[in-house]
């Protein structure tokens, strides 16, 4: 039986997480035109008692806000041919917790509403197939267009969908039906964006941001989401930037430069977040630029380091956190792996790639180029998101809608392949796409203005579907009392910086020391444990990592062995049924942890990853409810976690 007061305690601390510091002063001269005022007066302008309310005067962020920056609608072109009905309009719907008809025809419902949600459609042939859908006359003007829509009157919309696919992917797509920037397709389709991010901002309660996705080196995947903090008065002066020339270019260095025309032009903010470098096959994190053969320069990683705040490293395409090859000391390295080629599986991967695709190998190699060019292109924060092609945000392992409409809820996608290549011979099946995820950002409230600006200063993490709390922070001078306050925010403000920040040259003789916390989502699983994931560079240029275990459930029965390794929290999973109880592991967890290998000489990095207990997948969910038997190899079981920001020791 836990410490129940313990425990409240505890639970109170998370929940009063974002508290900081008031903004009084004991004692604080008040300056006027006329000088300085007289201390009975300045007394009552700034009193030394502070106010009763011990939460009036603060104003960092309260609470983690959740929501989906990666999102496609009926307006992408791989998510219309392939079925796909729901439009923005509906996509926010969805998000902000109204039941919606999907695609295939069922109810479909969150079980909370998202705080924020960004639509980000590609940017190529934006809203093509809505026009083809609708039979536009300029698309039935064009032979194979008119070919396409008879086809899926017919009921061949697969076979056209793969079609178009093919066309778009090899360059045989009819330039005749290309919706590119310029036209009035595109216009209409990137304005309609627009109304529907306006419509339904709903600032205090929900955010619906503008956005699109760049969809560069199509199946050697180094995409780009791209999202505005601005209104559409600022947004609809511009169209967004493509891969297809003469307008587009599907070099990185092209779209940094549109953004950053962008910024001059209108006066308005914009960031890139990329994702699924593993399935880039080496081409998102280069050390060598793709597209010159040559090490990086000053440009490129200035560049990227200004635009490219945060990296989505979870999401239906596999898990970026980490690989068992690269990390083969990391138990937990590994989860939801898609390793086997690039992103239509045309092109096989080696392990030699895998370097250049995972985020923690991409923040070491980071470490190494500042050493070198002084700016660290890789100085990412971490995010989650859903990259669903069906208009639905969904994430949860019991709500899986699928990630594309043929995969929405039916008995055979447990046995069906996702991607299927004959001629390399590569396969991946609809049971491994992965449900994942969700971002978390802390904001001081629920806007554009303050989601966006605590992702530019990567106050964010990444969650794999769960919406459990997280607090990360760093400084050199936390204690243990810390960890008890019914206010730990308090001191991780006070005392440090929070995930995302930097850490300066160390005091002489002392260690980083870091406050962490995480708080169980409300329905979810418990927690397994905190780990503190370090990353650092020796005198030599030598690279390496280490996992630390800082806090974890039922500590009372779990002890290190002497190998120090910490044994399995076990699983409570019965598969039969799809069920699991909460009684092990901990709801909530906190401490405060000193890195006991620290050399003041040695860039390092520091983030968090938090587990949670095992629980059914969505395979197993779907084995009950549709009585089917799942083929052999399945994965059945996930324990869901959480990566947050890095803090970042710079000598």
């Amino acid at each position: 039986m836990k410490n129940t007061r313990t425990q409240n305690l505890l639970i109170l601390a998370l929940a009063a997480a974002s508290l900081t510091l008031p903004a009084f002063a004991a004692e604080q001269s008040v300056a006027t035109d006329a000088g300085t005022l007289d201390k009975e007066s300045a007394d009552r302008v700034n009193p030394a008692k502070p106010p009763y309310s011990p939460y009036a005067g603060r104003n960092f962020p309260t609470r983690p806000f959740f929501g989906d920056t990666h999102l496609h609608t009926s307006y992408s072109l791989d998510a219309g041919v392939f079925g796909a009905r729901l439009g923005p309009r509906e996509a926010y719907q969805f998000a902000r917790g109204e039941e919606v008809t999907a695609s295939s025809g069922q109810r479909a419902k969150l079980s909370r509403p998202l705080d924020f949600l960004v639509v980000a459609d590609h940017s190529d042939n934006m809203g093509f197939f809505p026009a083809l859908f609708a039979g536009k006359p300029e698309m039935l003007a064009d032979p194979t267009g008119r070919r396409w829509y008879d086809m899926m009157q017919k009921g061949e919309g697969a076979k056209a969908a793969f079609e178009i696919i093919a066309g778009f992917s090899d360059g045989s797509f009819p330039k005749a039906l290309e919706v590119a920037p310029g036209t009035p397709a595109y216009r209409a389709a990137w304005q309609e964006t627009i109304k529907a991010a306006e419509e339904y901002n709903d600032p205090g309660r929900f955010t619906a941001f503008i956005g699109y996705e760049w969809t560069s080196q199509g199946s050697f995947n180094i995409h780009r989401n791209v999202i505005f903090r601005d209104n559409a008065d600022r947004a609809s002066r511009v169209e967004p930037f493509t891969v297809a020339p003469p307008a587009g270019s599907a070099n990185e260095r092209d779209l940094w430069k549109w953004m950053q025309t962008y910024e001059d032009k209108t006066g308005g903010d914009v960031l890139a977040i990329a994702h699924n470098g593993n399935v880039s096959n080496a081409r998102m994190f280069p050390l060598i630029e793709f597209f010159t053969g040559k090490p990086m320069d000053r440009t490129y990683v200035e560049a990227r380091n200004k635009w490219e705040h945060l990296y989505e490293v979870t999401q239906m395409k596999g898990d970026g956190e980490s690989h068992p090859f690269l990390s083969p000391n990391d138990e937990f390295a590994g989860y939801e792996t898609w390793d086997k080629g690039n992103l239509d599986v045309s092109a096989a991967k080696t392990k030699d790639m895998l370097q250049y695709e995972y985020a923690r190998e991409a923040l070491k190699n980071g470490l190494k180029v500042e050493k070198e060019l002084g700016v660290n292109p890789f100085k990412f924060g971490m995010i989650g998101s859903t990259d669903s092609h069906t208009g639905l945000a969904t994430a949860e392992e019991d709500n899986f809608f699928g990630k594309v409409t043929p995969m929405e809820p039916n008995p055979h996608r447990l046995s069906k392949p996702f991607l299927a290549n004959p001629k390399t011979g590569l396969t991946i099946m609809e049971w491994e796409v992965a449900a994942s995820g969700y971002a978390a950002v802390w904001a001081t409230e629920n806007t554009r203005e303050a989601i966006f600006d605590a992702m530019e200063r990567r106050e964010a993490y990444a969650t794999t579907g769960t919406r459990m709390a997280v607090r990360f922070f760093g400084g050199w001078d936390f204690e243990s009392k810390d960890a008890l306050s019914r206010m730990p925010a308090l001191a991780g403000y006070t005392k440090g910086v929070p995930m995302g920040g930097d850490l300066r040259a160390a005091p002489a003789g002392k260690s980083p020391t870091f406050l962490v916390a995480a708080l169980k989502d409300p329905i979810g699983a418990n927690l397994d444990r905190i780990q503190v994931i370090k990353g650092w560079m020796d005198a030599k240029g030598g690279l390496h990592e280490k996992v630390y275990d800082v806090v974890w459930g039922d500590a009372d029965k779990r002890k290190p062995g002497a190998d120090g390794k910490l044994p399995s929290v076990g699983s409570t999973v019965d598969l039969e049924n799809a069920t699991w109880t909460n009684t092990i592991g901990d709801p909530e967890l906190i401490t405060v942890w000193k890195d006991p290998d620290f050399d003041a000489k040695q860039r390092a990095f520091y983030y968090v990853r938090v587990l949670e207990i095992p629980t059914p997948r969505w395979t197993a969910y779907d084995a009950v409810r549709f009585g089917v038997k799942p083929l052999p190899g399945t994965k059945m079981i996930t324990a869901e976690r959480a990566y947050t920001s890095p803090i970042w020791y710079t000598p």
